[in-house]
């Protein structure tokens, strides 16, 4: 169990450094499925504390993958940097991970591991945005619901306010003086969100991803109004601007996405070269979201390039996909395609491949 339990934690510890070049304890724990993602966004925003609360996993287990991130932290070489977590609250109050309130245990989960690639001014902004609360955040529900506070159904209205774990209407919650603006148009939520003194966020679940999706925000009706006359007086310089970034945008994916097979090329010369420029093509697909577009991936980082390789692989070499339809658990299915990812990959690494 501890063997493959490193194996899983350093494959999540892996993935998260190369995509944003830093691990945090919390974020391994949710790829290793122990948390979903939906309930740590909860306890950011305050809804609950601690977190070990809901986590899916007995404490034995818990520190023994904390202490293996540590272990591998410290082999890769990378920096230790304690990051306190604030809740999304108007008390910033701050959030803690274990029920016995274990200075050591708290400090633990509050480290991150930072690349030490970094520079020192890279480091501190990141240390900055790792830090910073969440926005105050109201839910479109999904279901009915009755305020804790009036206890009035009718008045509940679309948007909920948790606070201390209790549903407030936004009469209640004193954000009733705000304006819903619906995501869209992004230059005009920027600009709303910096003319309004206060401003929320409204999210809304997504049950099939088990997670929560921005739908907008609120914001002072003179603000918004502010931003829409900004909006307007320079609409036609904005257009431009959108026509010249496509067009560079365009020349840069051609370009980056055959840097990207090149890269791969020279880590896998057995790979076809039609085949790598189809996972260049995939991974580094702008907006995907995928791993070529991470900041690692830009950069043309080798793990990152690696992850790219190993997704393609296990997508349409193995038998993973009909594993995940068959129902089989995300995690074991890929320990069950391990022996045939491998052998495609050391094919790859160890025999050119002609054009």
């Amino acid at each position: 169990m501890t063997l493959k339990l490193q194996q899983r934690v350093v494959a999540a510890a892996e993935a998260a450094l190369a995509r944003q070049h830093y691990v945090a304890p919390v974020e391994v724990l949710t790829a290793l499925g122990w948390l979903a993602t939906a309930n740590v966004e909860d306890w950011r925003r305050g809804r609950f504390t601690p977190l070990a609360r809901i986590m899916q996993v007995d404490e034995a287990k818990l520190r023994s993958a904390v202490g293996l991130l540590r272990d591998w932290a410290e082999g890769r070489g990378l920096t230790p940097s304690e990051i306190p977590y604030v809740a999304g609250t108007r008390d910033r109050r701050p959030l803690v991970f274990a029920d016995e309130g274990n200075e050591t245990v708290e400090r633990a989960f509050r480290t991150h591991w930072v690349s030490p690639k970094l520079s020192e001014k890279k480091r501190e902004q990141l240390e900055a945005r790792q830090a910073k609360a969440p926005d105050l955040a109201v839910i479109s529900p999904i279901n009915d619901w009755t305020c804790a506070t009036c206890g009035s159904p009718e008045q509940a209205g679309e948007f909920l306010f948790m606070e201390d774990d209790q549903p407030l209407c936004l009469s209640c919650a004193d954000f009733d003086h705000l304006v819903f603006l619906p995501s869209g148009n992004a230059a005009l939520s920027r600009r709303a969100k910096q003319e309004s003194t206060l401003s929320v966020l409204v999210i809304r679940l997504n049950q099939r991803r088990k997670r929560y999706e921005r739908q907008g925000i609120l914001v002072e009706e003179t603000a918004l109004e502010r931003a829409e006359r900004q909006c307007l007086a320079d609409e036609d310089v904005r257009a431009r601007r959108r026509e010249r970034d496509a067009q560079r945008r365009a020349a840069q994916d051609v370009e980056f996405q055959a840097a990207m097979a090149a890269e791969i090329r020279r880590l896998f010369p057995g790979c076809p070269a039609d085949r790598a420029q189809a996972i260049a093509e995939h991974a580094g697909t702008r907006g995907s979201g995928r791993v070529g577009r991470s900041a690692a991936g830009r950069a043309l980082d080798e793990g990152a390039v690696r992850l790219a390789v190993i997704a393609s692989v296990r997508h349409l070499d193995t038998a993973y996909d009909d594993l995940l339809m068959s129902g089989v658990p995300r995690a074991l299915a890929r320990e069950r395609i391990r022996a045939d990812l491998d052998r495609v990959l050391a094919r790859w690494e160890g025999h050119p491949a002609g054009r």
